[in-house]
């Protein structure tokens, strides 16, 4: 099923889920609570933020599982929250970002949802309906955590990660600091080389670099780019999602 429309009945809808997680183990055992709970289907997963983002424009689930180690920050969610208005995100939020001060940003961000990532198969199946068919859910063991709302939501705003690049640039820059020159990333983006170009002078200036590594390190340092973890363990990684090629 595509991504939900409006018209759709939620409460009925068999839901389709994809997850954004580096943990090969971790997506395995998604992958198999999602496929036996009834009203839940898999779609998916991605191991990367632009395999995640070219991940949801490809499948375009109902609902991507999100590792709060991923995107400790919120720009992800952000970038996806903005493309995709229809998507809903859900956080799984392990013990590094088990905080009022994570749980804020990421909601602010456009997160739907915020489960624990050591949840039972019961409590997170329970939890993504419940996202799904109200598009704000946070789990009872989280919500102490969540900060009241102030009038006008004026709290949000504090809160609220800033994103200066757009989504494609966002990709660039995250293939850029992986070490794959602007050829490379044209291939994996499906771009024109020139475009690519277009995309890596707009981010030098965005983030007043001098070059592509001063924009890598400044982009590490402000958190706009995480590292993402690695499972060596793992002897053949998932193939990244590409989408079809657009004329």
């Amino acid at each position: 099923m595509a991504q939900s429309t409006p018209g759709i009945d939620r409460s009925t809808h068999t839901v389709t889920v994809a997850a954004l997680d580096s943990v090969p183990v971790f997506r395995e055992g998604l992958s198999m609570v999602v496929n036996r709970t009834p009203g839940l289907r898999w779609g998916g997963h991605a191991s990367s933020h632009h395999a995640g983002i070219q991940m949801c424009e490809q499948l375009r689930p109902d609902v991507v599982i999100l590792d709060s180690a991923l995107d400790p920050h919120g720009h992800l969610t952000r970038v996806l929250a903005e493309n995709h208005p229809m998507l809903v995100i859900v956080v799984l939020v392990g013990e590094g970002q088990r905080t009022p001060n994570y749980l804020a940003t990421v909601l602010a961000a456009g997160a739907h949802g915020a489960l624990p990532r050591s949840a039972e198969a019961r409590q997170l199946t329970d939890g993504l309906r419940r996202a799904f068919v109200e598009r704000r859910f946070t789990d009872p063991a989280l919500a102490a955590l969540v900060p009241a709302p102030r009038a006008g939501d004026a709290a949000a705003g504090e809160y609220r990660p800033q994103m200066p690049l757009s989504r494609r640039e966002y990709q660039v820059l995250q293939l850029i600091a992986e070490g794959l020159e602007n050829s490379a990333v044209a291939d994996t983006l499906f771009l024109s080389v020139e475009t690519v170009r277009t995309h890596v002078k707009s981010i030098l200036r965005k983030l007043s670099a001098r070059d592509r590594t001063h924009a890598v390190t400044k982009a590490f340092r402000s958190g706009l780019l995480v590292v993402t973890p690695v499972n060596h363990a793992q002897a053949t990684p998932s193939p990244t999602p590409r989408p079809t090629p657009r004329p």
